[in-house]
């Protein structure tokens, strides 16, 4: 049989992301690596002689050589990279979160409908292997709380936006997925280390339409990396450790045994239960995921519409954050007309 031809693919930007996008495409077998483009001579030079691949100091100069795309520039630029790339007939992955604005968000799905072209949004969490066993648990339980937890220390990597859009906008994607309800409630607070432009703190509390409620926090100042999230159900409690990729689920039972003279010798309160995940490194399960749709004309599993929902509630959250306001069940007309979520 005829092997199909490669796909030709290409990365925008070989920073910290785009370094591991070079690295996993260079691995995948039905991918022929082309070039890379960044706007630092040096480190594109560097990155494009370890791969052996061309580089290109303007990304423009890149696109008619290649059928796909990594982007992983700086957010504000999102939008404009983004947009020549499908005006150009090349399919995106783009790094998230999908812009820098809902209307720069909205600009790009509707590009990528009208173009025809793959949008795919790297919310790279929805392929950790943890993630995946998380929601075949979820589905035979009944929901009542999420909490999440997306702490790091401090960094200088995406100091261009806030701990919303950088950490916690995974998490929002993640419980938006698992709850699969419209908010309908919403609080959020936040702070910032001094002299920052951004929030580097911030916790916010969802209510959905089902009745779940969702805690969310995420820092960029705490001096422990954490990234989990639990699920408290009617009948357990079950906690994903996506850094360690390990899902525990607690039970409760009841088991004593006594002696003759009613003496409890054993008691077990619980069950834990350990949950088997595979060890597929989730920035390869991705791009396989954006190569077959792709190939296959498929619409991605995170796609602009995804994303866009994501970054509408964040937005949200931000400005909450920002103002200090409320607002709950009395708004929710004003919640539909953004379409938190659909």
């Amino acid at each position: 049989m005829n092997q199909p031809e490669p796909l030709r693919m290409g990365v925008i930007g070989v920073g910290n992301m785009g370094q591991h996008h070079t690295r996993v495409l260079n691995l995948l077998k039905d991918v022929e690596l082309v070039g890379v483009a960044d706007v630092q001579v040096d480190r594109g030079l560097d990155t494009a002689s370890k791969y052996r691949v061309k580089f290109f100091e303007d990304y423009r100069d890149l696109l008619p050589h290649v059928q796909a795309v990594c982007v992983a520039v700086p957010t504000r630029l999102h939008h404009a990279v983004g947009m020549a790339c499908l005006q150009n007939q090349v399919h995106v992955l783009i790094e998230k979160p999908i812009a820098a604005s809902l209307l720069e968000a909205e600009s790009l799905v509707n590009q990528a409908a009208e173009s025809g072209c793959i949008l795919q949004v790297g919310h790279i969490e929805r392929f950790n292997p943890a993630f995946q066993e998380l929601s075949k648990v979820l589905k035979t339980e009944e929901v009542l709380a999420l909490e999440a937890h997306r702490l790091s220390p401090y960094s200088d990597r995406a100091n261009d936006v806030s701990v919303v859009l950088d950490l916690m906008i995974h998490d929002i994607d993640l419980i938006l997925e698992l709850i699969g309800d419209r908010v309908l409630k919403l609080s959020a607070s936040g702070s910032r280390i001094s002299g920052s432009p951004h929030l580097d703190y911030v916790t916010a509390n969802l209510g959905f339409a089902n009745g779940a409620i969702a805690t969310l926090t995420a820092s960029k100042v705490t001096h422990r990396k954490r990234r989990t999230i639990a699920a408290h159900c009617q009948t357990s409690l079950t906690e994903a450790d996506f850094l360690n990729n390990e899902i525990l689920i607690h039970r409760q039972t009841t088991a004593n045994t006594s002696t003759d003279y009613g003496q409890v010798l054993y008691r077990q309160d619980g069950l834990i239960e350990k949950v088997r995940t595979s060890n597929i490194e989730p920035l390869h399960a991705e791009l396989e995921h954006f190569v077959n749709c792709v190939r296959g004309g498929n619409q991605p599993s995170v796609g602009g519409e995804q994303a866009l929902r994501a970054l509408r509630l964040a937005s949200s959250i931000e400005q909450m954050a920002l103002d200090g306001k409320l607002w709950d069940s009395p708004d929710v007309e004003w919640l539909s007309d953004r379409a938190i979520l659909h």
